[in-house]
Formats: C-alpha cells, sequence, structure tokens
C-alpha cells in the first residue's frame, strides 16, 4: 500500500478517508477548511491509496486541538484504519511512518488520547493496540481517559492533561455540548441534536470551538466533542438523533 500526504496541492482533489463524497457535501467542506487552517502548523495527514477509512493525523502537541500540555511531542488527532482493511499490515505503516517522520522533525515522542483499558471509547484506538506498539499511559482523566505516550528517549517528563480536563464538568443545567470541526460529522450531527431538543423542550447550549486557544481550555479530555447533562459529563461519541432522544 503507498501512503498519501494530504497538502495544500492536493487537498481539494484526495478524499478525507472519514468522509468520502465530492467537496460540496457540508461534512467535507467543514473538515477540508479546518485542515487547510492546520497545514502550515505542521499538520500531517496520510492516509492509505484506498477507498475507506485509512489514515492518521498528527499534528505538534503545541498546537493539537486537544487539551493537553506536552511541548516537544506530536500529537496524534485521529488514527482509524476500517474493519474491512485490517489485518493488511496498513496500521502499522501508518504508524511507523508517523514515528519516522516526527524523530526526524525532532519530536520527544508521540502522545494520543483513547481508554485505560477498562472500557472502550468512541473513535479512539484499542489501548491494547497502543500497549503492543510500546505506548504507555502519561496521565489519566476521570471516566476512563487517558493519555499515552511512546517517547523516543527516557525522559521524566510525560505529556498531561491540563487541570480543567482531568475532571471534567460544566456549571449549566441541561445539555451543553462542545464541539469543532476537526470531525466533519459534528457538521452534520449536531444540528440534528439541536433541532431534536428543541421539538423535546429540553435545555440544551452547543458552544462551538473555533480557535486554539478554546480548544485548549475545554473542560473535557476530548475539545472534539464533549457532551454534559446538569454539569456531568456524557459522552465523545458523536450522537445520532435517535440516540439522543433514546438517552432522554
Amino acid at each position: 500500500m503507498d501512503l498519501i500526504k494530504i497538502t495544500a496541492d492536493n487537498i481539494e482533489e484526495e478524499h478525507i478517508c472519514c468522509a468520502i463524497a465530492n467537496n460540496k457535501d457540508c461534512q467535507v467542506a467543514a473538515k477540508k477548511s479546518w485542515l487547510k487552517e492546520r497545514l502550515p502548523e505542521g499538520l500531517v495527514f496520510l492516509k492509505g491509496n484506498v477507498r475507506g477509512k485509512c489514515f492518521i493525523e498528527y499534528i505538534p502537541a503545541e498546537y493539537a486541538w486537544a487539551p493537553v500540555e506536552a511541548d516537544g511531542y506530536m500529537y496524534i488527532d485521529c488514527f482509524w484504519v476500517a474493519g474491512q482493511l485490517k489485518g493488511q499490515g496498513y496500521s502499522n505503516k501508518l504508524l511507523e511512518e508517523c514515528i519516522r517522520d516526527s524523530r526526524e522533525k525532532g519530536k520527544k515522542g508521540l502522545c494520543m488520547l483513547s481508554s485505560s483499558g477498562r472500557k472502550k471509547k468512541p473513535f479512539a484506538i484499542e489501548p491494547d493496540y497502543l500497549k503492543y506498539k510500546g505506548f504507555e499511559i502519561a496521565d489519566e482523566a476521570e471516566d476512563d481517559f487517558a493519555l499515552w505516550y511512546l517517547p523516543f528517549e527516557k525522559t521524566d517528563l510525560k505529556p498531561c492533561f491540563k487541570p480543567q480536563a482531568k475532571h471534567p464538568h460544566v456549571e449549566e443545567k441541561g445539555f451543553v455540548l462542545y464541539y469543532t470541526h476537526q470531525c466533519p460529522f459534528t457538521v452534520k450531527y449536531v444540528p440534528l441534536l439541536e433541532e431534536a431538543a428543541r421539538e423535546k423542550k429540553v435545555p440544551f447550549k452547543s458552544i462551538f470551538v473555533d480557535s486554539l486557544e478554546k480548544a485548549k481550555n475545554v473542560p473535557a479530555p476530548t475539545a472534539n466533542y464533549a457532551l454534559f447533562q446538569d454539569g456531568k459529563f456524557v459522552t465523545n461519541e458523536i450522537l445520532s438523533a435517535k440516540k439522543f432522544i433514546g438517552m432522554l
């Protein structure tokens, strides 16, 4: 399998794996717009030349839209190889290239969000795979979130969650949702939740995270999508209207 790197020159022609549609699709347009703004900051979107979800997206941690402190590390935003493509070495090839590139750029190592292993997290790579590849847990947050890291050299300086992310909560009653356009699915599903909440007359506040500063200060381990109910963190799963109504 050959690898394709998304650049400013080819982004209009290449699909972005998780949302395969034409550029007029709202999800594709939002994600590509977000990527274009991140590319000058060092973001790398690397994908297999296959029609499906087979990619890794990473960025210097200082610019990662995540409430973490990991100066000098490379932060993996997303790492996804679809089920029908597994068992063919694609995950290893993508990760190996990320490691090679990050070493070449003088990074201290890699870090990424997953669970500690007690329960599976939506849109998160399996912790067993991370262990197998040599990753260790650098920090943990409530609700079984873990920040994993792979240092390239021995160090006592580990990546960590920002303080407000370790104990996720908000003060408002009702539902509060933080989301970004880093994941294209939010563009489609957030408005559906807003509409469902209006129909059910449920208090619902959505907060669009549109800057690095806002993302670093989201009160949850993930800035990409964090849903709270009556102050308590509920999920990072991007819900359909049907699932949301089921919660009610």
